[in-house]
């Protein structure tokens, strides 16, 4: 029970943290584009209104209310992001400190944010995108199958032969290729590369972050316990 109190502590503190602190960088970053496509997906919906777009139900409203809510989220998520990654090191049974957290922090960013992007990139509101069924299997398949590839390829004594299978995997879902986008995107080109680019370096500085304030924790909690 000590042992899942200490992870515990380690998942919530480091989730917390790491997820406000994406929140901060995001609010003055990624959410001042998003407004911005909103405002193109807005007048895209006014010169077409018969365009099938269907009513999103309940919004918090811009400002403080939206603010708010956003942190909670982005918070909460942040925390559970921080129990994968956590409690996929405490299945490892190894010791865990800033450095690997790090390490550990970027490879999680690999598997769940750049190589998914590789296909997939983020987008905001306003632009074209493929079934949300389709990109929900690739993106899942693209995860697993990065993960996989990376255990198998850094992994202490593989053979050559199970080093081709970890590239293997890291290359298949690219080579069967993303779903293709359905439709004309709203939003300019120059705004959805901009997107793209700064969301995956803020979630990037989110999973750095994450690792080593964890591992931070967790290794200091191991010293107070000598």
């Amino acid at each position: 029970m000590s042992q899942f109190r200490k992870l515990m502590l380690v998942v919530l503190s480091s989730g917390a943290l790491a997820g406000f602190a994406l929140f901060a960088v995001q609010h003055f970053t990624v959410i001042p584009m998003i407004e911005t496509a909103e405002t193109y997906e807005a007048a895209a919906q006014q010169s077409n209104p018969g365009g099938g777009h269907e009513d999103a139900g309940w919004q918090p409203a811009n400002g403080w209310e939206r603010t708010s809510f956003t942190a909670l989220a982005t918070m909460l998520s942040g925390i559970g992001f921080a129990a994968m990654l956590f409690g996929s090191l405490s299945l490892a049974g190894s010791s865990v400190n800033a450095k690997r957290g790090a390490l550990w922090g970027l490879a999680a960013f690999t598997c769940c944010g750049l190589a998914p992007a590789l296909g997939l990139p983020p987008l905001p509101p306003g632009a074209a995108v493929a079934g949300i069924y389709e990109r929900q299997v690739w993106w899942v398949g693209t995860a697993i199958a990065t993960a996989v590839g990376l255990w198998l390829l850094a992994g202490k004594g593989r053979t050559w032969q199970v080093r081709v299978i970890g590239v293997i995997c890291l290359s298949l879902p690219h080579l069967i290729g993303a779903p293709a986008a359905i439709g004309r995107s709203a939003v300019p080109t120059q705004l959805l590369r901009r997107f793209a680019i700064t969301s995956l370096a803020t979630t990037g500085m989110f999973w750095l972050l994450l690792g080593t304030i964890g591992g931070f924790i967790s290794s200091r909690n191991e010293a107070d316990c000598r």
